[in-house]
C-alpha cells in the first residue's frame, strides 16, 4: 500500500508518515517546490506517477511563499482539484479540516450535523473546501480536526503555545469556560489511518470529552514538571467540542494523569 501526503514535513505529516509506516505503508509527500498548486496538468501528472492507494490533504499555509490568494489556492483550490484528481484516478481521498468552520458564536459539542458557519479567514476556506471536496469526489473522506497536542515546542501545537505565551507574558491565561476540540498527535494520526477503511463521508476527531482549557493546561503542565505557570480565567466562553460515536480515539484522561 501507498500513501500520498500533502503536508507530509507538517506537524501532523510527520506522524502520520510514522503511523503509516508502521503499517507498512510506503509514504510519499507532495514537494510544493517542484510540483506547484496552480497548474492542474503537472498536478494530475505527479499524482499519476506516484500511483497511491489514498492521498491524504493535511496541507495548510504554514509557510507562505507570496503566490497571490495563497491562502485560497492552499485551503481551498489545491484540496479541490486534487479531489478531482483522485476521483478520476479511483484513489482514495482523505481531507483533513477544522472545527474552526464554526465561528464562536456556535455553541458544541458539534456533531457531524451541525451546520457550519464560518465566514471569513481560515475556517472559511475549510468551510468551503469541504463543501467542494464532497462534489468533486464524493467518495471523499472529510475529518474535521481541534488543536493538536505535541510533547515538545517549535510547531504549530498546544505545548508551543504554551511555550510563547510563556515566553511573552510569563503565564499561560486559561479560561475556565472554553472546552477546546484537542487530541494529541499520536492519536489523531492513528485515526486518520484507521479512517482510510470507513465509508465516505465527514467525521469529526477530538479527544476532549468534558474538559476545560484550564483543566487541560494545568494537567499538561504536570505532565511536563509544572514547565508553565497555568492562570485561570473566565474570559472566554466557547464550547467547541466535536462528537463522533464512529470514531474511536483515546480520551485525554488516558494522557493526562489527574483528568476527571
Amino acid at each position: 500500500m501507498k500513501a500520498l501526503i500533502a503536508g507530509k514535513n507538517g506537524t501532523l505529516g510527520k506522524v502520520l508518515t510514522k503511523t503509516l509506516g508502521a503499517k507498512g505503508y510506503t509514504v510519499e509527500g507532495w514537494d510544493r517546490s517542484r510540483i506547484p498548486i496552480d497548474d492542474y496538468a503537472r498536478m494530475e501528472s505527479f499524482v499519476r506517477e506516484a500511483a497511491p492507494d489514498i492521498f491524504y490533504h493535511l496541507a495548510i499555509l504554514s509557510a507562505p511563499t507570496g503566490l497571490p490568494n495563497e491562502g485560497w489556492k492552499v485551503n481551498y483550490e489545491w484540496p479541490s482539484e486534487t479531489a478531482w484528481i483522485c476521483r478520476t484516478l479511483g484513489i482514495r481521498f482523505v481531507f483533513t479540516s477544522s472545527v474552526m468552520v464554526f465561528t464562536n458564536n456556535a455553541r458544541g459539542p458539534f456533531t457531524p450535523e451541525s451546520i457550519p458557519d464560518e465566514t471569513g479567514g481560515y475556517g472559511y476556506e475549510k468551510r468551503m473546501a469541504e463543501e467542494r471536496v464532497r462534489s468533486q469526489c464524493p467518495e471523499s473522506i472529510i475529518a474535521r480536526l481541534g488543536w493538536q497536542i505535541g510533547d515538545a515546542p517549535g510547531s504549530n501545537n498546544m505545548i508551543d503555545y504554551f511555550d510563547k505565551q510563556t515566553s511573552a507574558y510569563g503565564e499561560v491565561r486559561a479560561s475556565r469556560k472554553w472546552y477546546p476540540a484537542c487530541s494529541f498527535l499520536e492519536d489523531t494520526a492513528k485515526a486518520l489511518a484507521e479512517i482510510a477503511v470507513l465509508p465516505p463521508g465527514l467525521y469529526q476527531i477530538d479527544s476532549n470529552k468534558k474538559w476545560n482549557f484550564y483543566e487541560i493546561a494545568r494537567g499538561l503542565s504536570k505532565l511536563h514538571g509544572g514547565k508553565w505557570k497555568i492562570v485561570p480565567t473566565d474570559d472566554f466562553v466557547y464550547d467547541q467540542r466535536m462528537t463522533d460515536s464512529r470514531i474511536e480515539i483515546p480520551a485525554l484522561d488516558t494522557r493526562i494523569p489527574g483528568l476527571k
